[in-house]
């Protein structure tokens, strides 16, 4: 069976809906099966940057390790992180991480800023360079994930400093179009030569029209079920390591289950 790992952490988001994100996560949660999922408490407080560049270090620095520990917890089966932010996946990629691992980066956004080069400082922006391995210590993984093994899809706003990395080490790329076809990830994913993978779905990889609880929409984006049946079709051919579903920012806790059937579908395919 499945585990469910619920990581409500809002203080690695730069949108003003940030806390928001507790009630998406919370919403996500009422819907897994209890015995399955574990509710981690993320830090009351917003915490304070340590004197580095990225916002609220201290709360993700905890979030982090308890993350991890869920996570690593798990035997015999793979764990569904549920977020809160994008930052949940640095703690979950560690769980799993290892020379056979490739990471499937399902997300509008490509996440490859620098605490350098991020224009909000927040940590949502730059959690794949730190699973890559560049960063703040202990905000980044070591040694990281290699970008010959990072596939991103269905990213469509990109940073100069994210795109300049993306050329330089030839990450491949997957449009949102692109996930029209089921086999798009997994050919992406088997040519990386890794033997297992962990897939990571920031929600607003999808279109505007088929969700509306996100606080950084993209235009053009991928349909739920082109995603849902491009990992189906992943899965039948690489092993899941692991995976994380992530900012899900509901208006209002009412309007979230405006959203719960899209969400869920998405699940579904990862559970």
């Amino acid at each position: 069976m499945t585990r469910f790992v619920i990581a409500p952490q809002w203080q690695g988001s730069s949108s003003s809906r940030a806390m928001q994100l507790i009630d998406g996560a919370e919403a996500i949660a009422g819907d897994l099966p209890r015995a399955a999922t574990t509710t981690l408490e993320a830090p009351p407080e917003a915490g304070d940057a340590q004197g580095t560049r990225v916002l609220r270090a201290s709360a993700l620095v905890r979030m982090r390790e308890r993350i991890h520990d869920a996570v690593a917890a798990v035997h015999g089966e793979h764990a569904v992180t549920i977020g809160g932010d994008c930052g949940v996946a640095l703690g979950a990629v560690s769980a799993v991480a290892g020379d056979d691992l490739a990471v499937l980066w399902i997300d509008a956004h490509a996440d490859l800023n620098t605490p350098e080069s991020s224009p909000s400082g927040a940590f949502h922006g730059m959690v794949l360079r730190a699973i890559i391995g560049d960063g703040i210590d202990p905000l980044r993984l070591s040694p990281g994930i290699p970008p010959s093994r990072v596939v991103l899809a269905g990213t469509r706003a990109v940073d100069a400093e994210e795109q300049r990395f993306i050329d330089e080490h030839g990450i491949r790329v997957i449009p949102a179009a692109g996930l029209s076809d089921p086999e798009s990830l997994a050919d992406a994913v088997v040519a990386t030569g890794a033997a297992r993978v962990h897939v990571h779905v920031d929600l607003d990889v999808l279109d505007p029209a088929e969700i509306a609880g996100v606080a950084l929409p993209e235009p053009f984006g991928a349909r739920a079920a082109d995603v849902a049946a491009a990992i189906r079709r992943l899965r039948a051919r690489v092993p899941l390591a692991g995976a994380t579903i992530t900012e899900f920012s509901p208006s209002t806790p009412a309007a979230a289950v405006d959203d719960l059937g899209t969400i869920l579908r998405l699940v579904g395919a990862l559970a």
